[in-house]
């Protein structure tokens, strides 16, 4: 009997290679090889892409197109359709990630259980058997009279039902458990979750089904399977947070149906997971005293102002090499922030050991963090607090110029109810009319920034 022929497949991009080699002839990463047998593509996969939206290829001009606006359908999870734009969308696709146990299945188990109310939704089970979802149903007090379950993993069954009742809405967990039978490669490998994935997508576009995809995570946090899979879906979630810590946040990385980069926090409780109404309060620290070090941020994720408080520490350096980490925050930017602090204000950390930190397991991606991450070095090194209701926001350049943010004004509304008394933003964020009971220093250059800090140093 002839040897089936096999080919080497990379875990990554789906790129292939006749023989084993350690690095992949397509993405260049190394050891993502796996050897699999190749398989014809199932002739009703043919052309996925070009026909996700279920109809028949057919030559438009753009004005003949008459644009209209999509439908939502609310989860009657207020934090999770701030993420989602404002609800699932017919047709649309969601793929979400995260750690194990960090809650997906239970934050899908509870909007799908609300939404199947008024809609019909099945919630297809491949990592768990229907007993144990119906157990966290009864712990979680959810209403299971019209939910339905399907604990299946064979992608024709898992269609042949779903056409067969034609839900509105629909739940895979998770893709990685889902296999076709005219694939012979293992659930998990490269080129099921990438078959999978594109049928069941086609039938949400043909159908008008809203999907949500459950997706594992590789040991970096990326979603895992070939990259493929999040170019064909409309919206990527990601889980964050620790697991030994009550809160959850979960955020988009794409959406075709609304705005990316926005955030919504979650409390795990008991009951499952609740909406944070004031997420805020999370990330601000509630010291007994002034400490020096601390300086609260007004950062912007997505279109939500959140008060953040940055933390630093200043230590005198035990080693040749003093060392510079950042949790939260970019660890190279912080190198360039001390960098400037040096030439520019005469902040000399050249001996100290430099850590960085933003309270609450936040992630901060946007330069206008600058000022106060250097505000708050500057405290810890001085050893001088600053006063509780002072925040800060802006960019700071490499020629020690303060660069504008953008939404100042929103920043400003959001520090003045929460409180804040004082704000140093740049001088171009400066409000036209002023915000009541909120003093706005607006400046220029680094170093006017350490001269009103001293004058405001507690």
């Amino acid at each position: 009997m002839a040897k089936a022929k096999t080919v080497f497949q990379c875990s990554e991009c789906g790129g292939q290679a006749l023989r084993w080699q350690g690095q992949c002839p397509a993405c260049g990463k190394w050891n993502t090889l796996i050897e699999t047998i190749p398989a014809p593509a199932a002739s009703s996969a043919g052309g996925r892409f070009a026909s996700l939206a279920g109809e028949s290829a057919r030559l438009q001009k753009l004005s003949e197109i008459v644009p209209t606006d999509y439908a939502r359908m609310p989860t009657g999870i207020e934090e999770f359709d701030r993420v989602l734009g404002g609800g699932l969308v017919a047709g649309g696709v969601v793929l979400i990630g995260g750690d194990p146990g960090i809650g997906k299945s239970t934050l899908l188990l509870q909007a799908l259980a609300a939404m199947a109310v008024g809609a019909s939704a099945i919630y297809v089970s491949g990592e768990e058997s229907g007993e144990q979802v119906a157990l966290r149903a009864k712990r979680l007090g959810l209403d299971e009279s019209s939910l339905q379950l399907l604990a299946e993993i064979n992608l024709e069954r898992i269609l042949d039902v779903l056409r067969q009742h034609r839900p509105r809405l629909v739940v895979i967990d998770s893709i990685q458990t889902v296999y076709s039978e005219l694939l012979q490669s293992a659930p998990g490998s490269v080129a099921q979750v990438r078959e999978c994935a594109a049928q069941l997508t086609r039938f949400a576009k043909q159908t008008g089904t809203a999907m949500v995809l459950v997706g594992h995570v590789t040991k970096d946090g990326t979603l895992a399977g070939p990259r493929v899979l999040e170019h064909i879906v409309d919206t990527v979630l990601y889980f964050e947070g620790d697991t030994q810590s009550s809160f959850r946040l979960v955020r988009a990385f794409k959406n075709r149906f609304g705005a990316v980069n926005e955030l919504g926090v979650f409390a795990m409780t008991e009951k499952g997971l609740r909406g944070v109404s004031n997420p805020s309060a999370i990330f601000l620290s509630q010291h007994a005293q002034e400490v020096s070090g601390a300086c609260v941020l007004v950062t912007q994720e997505g279109t939500r102002p959140l008060l953040v408080e940055i933390q630093a520490l200043v230590d005198p350096a035990h080693a040749p090499s003093p060392r510079r980490l950042s949790v939260g925050l970019e660890q190279n930017r912080l190198a360039m922030l001390l960098a400037v602090l040096h030439r520019h204000a005469g902040i000399v950390c050249a001996d100290q050991d430099v850590f960085v930190n933003a309270v609450g397991g936040v992630r901060i991606g946007e330069p206008a963090a600058d000022l106060a991450v250097c505000l708050s070095i500057v405290s810890s090194l001085r050893s001088k607090a600053l006063r509780r209701d002072v925040v800060a926001f802006g960019e700071v350049g490499l020629a020690g110029e303060i660069r504008p943010a953008p939404r100042g004004q929103e920043r400003l509304k959001e520090a003045a109810k929460l409180g804040f008394k004082i704000a140093l933003i740049p001088k171009a964020n400066l409000p036209k009319h002023p915000i009541e009971g909120l003093r706005t220093i607006g400046l220029d250059r680094i170093e006017q920034a350490i001269a009103e800090v001293r004058e405001l140093e507690g």
